[in-house]
């Protein structure tokens, strides 16, 4: 067994909370801990488990619905037993895994954590598996604790699931959970002032933005900490605010698509004698502290996918946040001292504002569960244990692709062709251009236009996807060079040629793209830009 040494006592309020968590693990399997932000349950929960008797040698596996996340409650753990990442303490996320034999706590996302157990139902030599965050109900999240309960109900009595959250209903989850213990643990908040600065209704989102960041830091001091819905609108309220600001204030993005190191410095603490606006997505709602911010600026907006099933279509929509995520938001402001929170909205809006968001599960593309779920066994919705199950109309959509695809046959069970799409960690629509691609001999240039489509920024935003494959190919940056990595690794995943369908080299790119969407390929009709797609 890998020694364990002592972990360093702190004053978060969730202390006062393990002592009930770690009783009720010790006599059923299940645990929900509501905490608010600021417990501490991130990065202090899983390391209070380390010495349960249960565990043995077993690991414990935390899901974060973030990249960023999981890397920073990683970082955290580790230096809290004076490691470094990789030890006690690892993290696996897409295009980045940094783990070892001694790692006993390993956080993963919720699509890396999808694929563990799919590939071992049983999850072997893993004793426990936290779901942070819970109240974000991401369809990975959601199907990854269907799948746990499965399991365990199936072929792991003995493992322990746990789901913690700041603001989900723990006694609908308790429920789902088999009444589970359920624990409640108060949060270290300090006050927040909110201040309301409505939005002008002449000028565009960024120039309000701007001009809120402009007001906040010349009113009271410390960091900024401003969400946005996007990239796009992040760049443009940096542009806004060149040359707005004092002498000594630094402006930094945080996106899910910045570069790790990029993302580490925006949440680092501002040098001594300087202060620091961040630009953020929702990203930085949840599970990350970022030192030294004491005023929040909230514009009121977030992007979500949505999917339509009518159109085939997964498309962004910029919607009203909830007054959870409001409450979130505003939450910020007072994780280390008292704060301020400037809302771009009326003070009575709040009340017009949705409860909670939606779950992702209502509304998102649902072919990537389907093939899990179908792999899994389960041919219909109702297969599995969800806290909302899927929508009737999108699961018909997703067999209805994936039967076009090859990857279903016509009683929705797997065929080959689907076990093929499913070794790759890529949507079916990219895992079955990959993998023809690959017969036809080119599957390196495949697995590239994949990690373009899937990883934005890549090889640049442009259109043109021949050159965006050449940009990725001389790119020596090392999220490039990651990206290359992986695609060679699916390339390899994906087999050898048996034809030479796809000699042309980067001309092929437009065909190879075509067999990821084939019901996208449509016929002219005459009259200059009208067309008939594929799929009518």
């Amino acid at each position: 067994m890998i020694e364990i040494p002592p972990v360093p006592p702190s004053d978060l309020p969730i202390e006062a909370a393990l002592p009930a968590l770690l009783d009720g693990l010790s006599r059923g399997p299940n645990a929900v801990l509501v905490a608010p932000p600021g417990a501490g349950k991130t990065t202090r929960v899983p390391l209070a488990l380390l010495a349960a008797p249960w565990r043995g040698d077993g690991r414990i596996v935390m899901l974060e619905p973030r990249r960023l996340a999981a890397r920073a409650a990683a970082a955290r753990m580790a230096t809290t037993l004076a490691d470094e990442i990789g030890g006690l303490v690892g993290h696996r996320v897409r295009m980045d895994a940094r783990v070892s034999k001694r790692t006993r706590i390993e956080v993963v996302t919720e699509g890396v954590f999808t694929r563990m157990i799919l590939d071992d139902p049983e999850l072997a030599g893993i004793a426990c598996v936290i779901f942070d965050e819970a109240h974000e109900r991401s369809l990975d999240g959601d199907l990854g604790l269907a799948l746990a309960l499965d399991a365990q109900g199936a072929l792991r009595p003995d493992l322990r699931i746990v789901v913690m959250s700041a603001t989900i209903d723990g006694a609908r989850v308790r429920d789902l959970l088999g009444e589970a213990t359920l624990v409640t643990s108060e949060g270290r908040a300090f006050p927040v002032e909110t201040r309301h600065l409505p939005r002008r209704p002449d000028a565009r989102l960024e120039a309000d933005v701007a001009r809120a960041v402009v007001l906040a830091v010349a009113s009271d001091p410390g960091s900024v900490l401003v969400f946005l819905p996007g990239q796009a609108e992040i760049r443009r309220t940096a542009e806004a605010l060149a040359g707005s600001l004092p002498e000594g204030v630094d402006v930094a993005p945080l996106y899910g698509a910045l570069p790790p190191a990029e993302q580490d410095r925006a949440i680092r603490p501002a040098a001594p004698g300087r202060r620091k606006v961040v630009l953020a997505t929702s990203i930085a709602e949840t599970s990350l502290t970022i030192e030294g911010v004491r005023i929040v600026i909230d514009c009121g907006l977030s992007r979500v996918p949505r999917y339509e099933p009518d159109t085939g279509l997964t498309r962004l929509e910029t919607v009203r946040v909830s007054r959870a995520s409001a409450d979130q938001r505003r939450g910020r402001a007072g994780r280390t001292e008292p704060g301020v929170c400037w809302r771009l909205w009326p003070e009575p809006a709040t009340a017009a504002l949705a409860a909670f968001d939606r779950p992702e599960m209502l509304e998102a593309d649902l072919s990537n569960i389907v093939l899990d779920l179908a792999e899994w066994g389960v041919t219909s919705p109702d297969g599995l244990a969800f806290l909302d199950p899927p929508p009737k109309p999108a699961w018909d959509e997703a067999v209805a692709l994936l039967a076009d695809l090859d990857a279903l046959d016509g009683d929705g069970r797997i065929t080959p062709e689907g076990r093929a799409l499913r070794r790759l960690p890529l949507h079916p629509r990219l895992a079955h251009m990959v993998v023809r691609g690959a017969r036809g001999g080119a599957g390196r240039l495949a697995a590239e236009i994949a990690a373009i489509v899937s990883e934005p920024g890549l090889g640049g935003t442009g259109a043109d996807l021949e050159d965006r494959v050449r940009r990725l190919r001389a790119d020596r940056g090392p999220r490039a060079e990651e990206a290359r990595r992986l695609a060679a690794r699916w390339a390899e995943i994906a087999g050898r040629a048996t034809s030479d369908d796809f000699a042309r080299g980067l001309a092929e790119c437009g065909r190879l793209l075509a067999l990821a969407y084939p019901d996208r390929v449509a016929q002219a009709r005459g009259a200059p830009g009208s067309f008939r797609l594929a799929n009518g």
